[in-house]
């Protein structure tokens, strides 16, 4: 059984909104155990705490932050945490990840996580130094935007790292983030929004501890073992420093997977060049960065001088958000694409379902089914110049951005087409063609928080050839990798290490690191048997609160019509459709489900539940 002291600090911290109380609170290790760590921990206490039918917007919801047992250890990239809720977007549950440093000063105080319970009467944040856990007064700092919020609190208490929400959370937009370290996200799924309901515009803190693993000499020879294979690879120790994770767009593009104009076209983009990360690298980037124990640095300082309203200092974008604002929009405006993706980054917006929403606009104006009075302006495909503008009033929550601010789904069922969100669950697909990729297909369809490409990366075999190839185009073993690849990040997200160390490493390594932290004797098998326990506990809850049940097996916001029915009218994928429903009764009986996907009794008993 693991223990306090070897991975793991021991404590949470609970802070009731409601009554102001705060209290400290030993970490339950059975459950560490069991569900690993960050998202698979987080979802568990989670679970345990709060009804699935629960409001996410309402005082009685809740939302964690949770660190893994290698966040802040020497582990490779192990920079990670986790924030868990029911997501405002999706309904689901949802667990959204982040990098930078928050994650590891939260294990340096002495914490593991923290629970938010209720809602403050007012504007407040949470500061911790160490021992010292208290609310403050955050008036003062409601309406600033992530950066100007985070420069203040910075200015006020030092040398501390900040996890705060831009204006959009503070309204409730449903797909607002939690950005950390000025421009690392929590991104996904509205977890912003969950913070902006409860009067929590932040998170200060500030560590002076460190992280003891179990067995110290073993646990840094598996570090060395696996930190010489990223380096060593040609994607971990090149070519995602080289050129982030932009280095994707020519690469999808030759294989005719890169979403066009919301997916009504494609599928090969003759300006793709334009907006990739070899263009990136010549125009508008600075410098390359990386988070906390990270040798990759995918991460990108970007600079726009000379182009007026276009001028701005950040970092980004990366790949889905590149495609998002460009691709899917129609447009090769390189700059645009990076000022667009600064307004999301300041002010803590998800720029996979903001500009995927502008995309599905766009079409819906195109139809005719948005008038133009109102958007206020013409709304057509390849328009940066109105992609911009839009951007910054769903920033500023100003006419029409006010209805982009509630995502794909809501604004093309409110214009009478449902259909043309591209998204699952009610989230925005990301920049991968499931006709083109028949596996990330899938793995929209089956993800526990809607459309992501996070958590199983199907693009890893079926693209890259990692760690073996696969033909995109065809079916046949394309469910057995995407249930291993789902556990295999799952327990990934869990133990607080980097998705991107996958590219080059996998379950003996990641296993290993673990194994040596917490002072574990199990098995790889056995390890990876957690990641299966994760996702099926996600499932279970999704599936109590209405989401993925009954015989449509996908509930009440399906796969888009477009995947299914409108074959590619071009490019190496011409002619072809998603052929998800062959897929998925091989994947149901790969996860040991009913043929409706609803896991059995055998499978739950094997699993511990």
């Amino acid at each position: 059984m693991i223990s306090a002291g070897k991975g793991w600090m021991g404590t949470l911290i609970r802070v009731n909104l409601t009554d102001g109380t705060i209290r400290k609170e030993p970490l339950d290790m059975q459950s560490a155990n069991d569900y690993v760590g960050a998202r698979g921990l987080g979802t568990k206490y989670y679970c345990d705490e709060v009804d699935p039918n629960i409001d996410p917007l309402s005082p009685e919801n809740k939302i964690i932050f949770m660190t893994g047992p290698l966040t802040g250890t020497a582990a490779c990239s192990g920079g990670r945490y986790d924030v868990i809720s029911k997501g405002p977007l999706t309904g689901t549950i949802d667990a959204s990840n982040s990098g930078g440093h928050f994650g590891p000063e939260l294990k340096f105080a002495g914490y593991d996580g923290i629970i938010f319970e209720g809602k403050a009467d007012h504007p407040v944040y949470l500061h911790i130094d160490d021992e010292l856990v208290e609310l403050l007064d955050a008036s003062e700092l409601w309406g600033k935007d992530v950066h100007c919020a985070t420069d203040a609190l910075v200015e006020k208490h030092g040398s501390v790292r900040v996890a705060t929400i831009g204006t959009p959370g503070e309204r409730g937009m449903l797909y607002a983030g939690i950005m950390n370290d000025k421009n690392r996200a929590a991104g996904r799924g509205g977890m912003g929004a969950v913070m902006g309901s409860k009067n929590l515009k932040a998170v200060v803190v500030r560590g002076t501890g460190g992280v003891k693993v179990a067995h110290p000499k073993e646990f840094m020879m598996e570090v060395t073992k696996a930190r010489a294979t990223l380096q060593s690879h040609p994607v971990t120790g090149n070519g995602l420093g080289a050129l982030g994770t932009q280095i994707l767009v020519n690469i999808v593009n030759e294989v005719g997977g890169l979403p066009l104009h919301n997916g009504r076209g494609g599928s090969f983009w003759d300006k793709a060049d334009d907006t990739s990360g070899e263009r990136l690298a010549q125009t508008y980037l600075v410098k390359n960065q990386g988070c906390f124990g990270c040798s990759i640095a995918c991460g990108r300082v970007t600079k726009i001088e000379g182009r007026g309203n276009l001028d701005g200092l950040g970092e980004g974008p990366e790949y889905e958000a590149g495609w998002s604002y460009g691709a899917a929009c129609g447009v090769a405006d390189l700059g645009a694409i990076v000022k667009c993706n600064f307004i999301c980054n300041e002010q803590g917006m998800d720029p996979i379902s903001l500009g995927s929403t502008v995309a599905c606009a766009m079409e819906l104006f195109e139809m005719g089914a948005i008038p133009e009075e109102d958007i206020g302006f013409p709304l057509r495909f390849g328009d940066a110049d109105a992609m911009v503008k839009l951007t910054q009033m769903c920033a500023d929550g100003e006419g029409f951005g006010k209805m982009i601010g509630q995502g794909s789904y809501r604004l093309a069922e409110h214009y009478g087409h449902p259909e043309l969100s591209m998204s699952v669950k009610k989230q925005e697909m990301p920049a991968y063609d499931g006709r083109a990729i028949q596996g990330i297909g899938l793995e929209y369809a089956t993800s526990n928080r809607g459309g992501c490409h996070v958590r199983g990366y199907m693009i890893s075999p079926e693209v890259l050839g990692l760690p073996v190839k696969m033909d995109p185009l065809v079916t046949e073993g394309k469910a057995g990798m995407l249930k291993t690849f789902q556990d295999l990040t799952a327990l990934c997200d869990s133990v607080g290490i980097c998705l991107f160390t996958t590219f080059a490493i996998g379950l003996p390594e990641i296993a290993g690191q673990y194994r040596e932290a917490v002072g574990s004797d199990e098995s790889d098998e056995e390890i990876l048997l957690k990641g299966e326990r994760i996702w099926n506990l996600e499932k279970r809850y999704n599936m109590a609160a209405g989401i993925e049940a009954g015989p449509s097996r996908f509930g009440p916001a399906p796969p888009p019509p477009r995947l299914l029915r409108e074959a590619l009218p071009s490019g190496p994928a011409k002619g072809k459709v998603s052929e998800l429903q062959t897929m998925l009764a091989e994947y149901y009986e790969e996860r040991g489900w009913t043929a409706d996907g609803v896991p059995t009794p055998e499978k739950l008993q094997q699993l511990g539940f």
